[in-house]
């Protein structure tokens, strides 16, 4: 099943659209039927649930981090991804930041932009990203993150994906390291195609409903 969903995704995918597979919540032995039909982009979004699976897959993995994220859990995360997707405040991005260059590091990061409806969501507003200082040594800011509004009505999920992406195209235009959107989930991503995605985050697509 792992598999054929995979290979439906990927062929519906224009090139350039990466498939990030959301594996929280799923036991290590549904990721390697991912990783054994070509996947090896996963994300997770909880701190612990990310350091136990690290050992136990194969070491070609590329982690991203995609929840909210504590500054005293930075050790369960930063060592082990590529890319923290949900950078969601100024305040997490200096500790990202200090962190980074403790350990020698340059750590890529996406910031959050808050996009729903939903006032529990985290994030940045635009003005706050804008004004997010150049010459952070420890972090390298790759673009935006973004999650639509938890709705049915794609008219809603429409206006917040050309929001992210005015945004996005504005920050590109005059910062050469911001190449990446992730917006787009398993309901809505050919929404999110549509508007400059160059990132796709899917879960019950690929794995089904939460095992645990």
């Amino acid at each position: 099943m792992v598999a054929t969903a995979l290979e439906s995704l990927r062929a519906a995918l224009p090139s350039g659209v990466e498939l990030v597979a959301v594996s929280k919540f799923h036991p290590v032995s549904r990721l390697m039927e991912a990783y054994n039909a070509g996947q090896r982009i996963f994300a997770e979004s909880r701190p612990q649930e990310l350091a136990s699976k690290v050992p136990l897959m194969p070491q070609d993995v590329q982690w991203h981090f995609i929840g909210h994220l504590q500054t005293n859990k930075l050790k369960l995360v930063l060592p082990y991804v590529s890319l923290v997707q949900s950078v969601d405040s100024f305040h997490l991005l200096q500790a990202i930041n200090a962190w980074g260059i403790s350990n020698g590091r340059v750590v890529d990061v996406l910031l959050e932009l808050h996009l729903g409806a939903e006032e529990t969501k985290q994030g940045f507003t635009e003005d706050e990203i804008r004004a997010v200082p150049a010459g952070l040594s420890g972090v390298r800011i790759r673009g935006l993150m973004g999650m639509a509004t938890n709705t049915d009505d794609m008219a809603v999920v429409e206006k917040d994906f050309e929001r992210i992406e005015r945004l996005f195209l504005e920050l590109k235009a005059t910062n050469l390291s911001i190449t990446e959107l992730s917006i787009g989930m398993s309901g809505d991503w050919p929404v999110a195609v549509r508007h400059h995605a160059t990132m796709v985050r899917i879960g019950t697509d690929i794995f089904g409903p939460r095992e645990y």
